[in-house]
């Protein structure tokens, strides 16, 4: 399953839900997440796509722990099924 693909389905199934899901792109600051995902009342994490199967760089784990230590919720989704479940534990949090 290409990351593209998992990241069309990802940004698809924000707007089902009445949500937005911009790239984030940060230059001079490596690493960062590829998606903000904005969900209704306030709800918000940061998510990396990967290709299934895929891990995150050693730089992209370091942005991670340094966003989840700032209290933000931070995801990994390498496979589209994932992301029904990642998504209605943003909206519950």
């Amino acid at each position: 399953m290409l990351e593209k693909y998992i990241e069309n389905k990802l940004v698809t199934a924000v707007k089902k839900m009445g949500g937005i899901c911009p790239k984030f792109v940060s230059p001079g600051f490596d690493g960062v997440p590829d998606r903000l995902v904005f969900l209704p009342h306030g709800k918000f994490a940061f998510v990396e796509l990967k290709a299934k199967g895929k891990k995150m760089r050693p730089l992209q784990v370091n942005r991670k722990m340094q966003l989840e230590q700032l209290g933000f919720l931070v995801y990994c989704i390498d496979d589209a099924s994932k992301i029904g479940g990642i998504l209605n534990e943003i909206q519950s949090s």
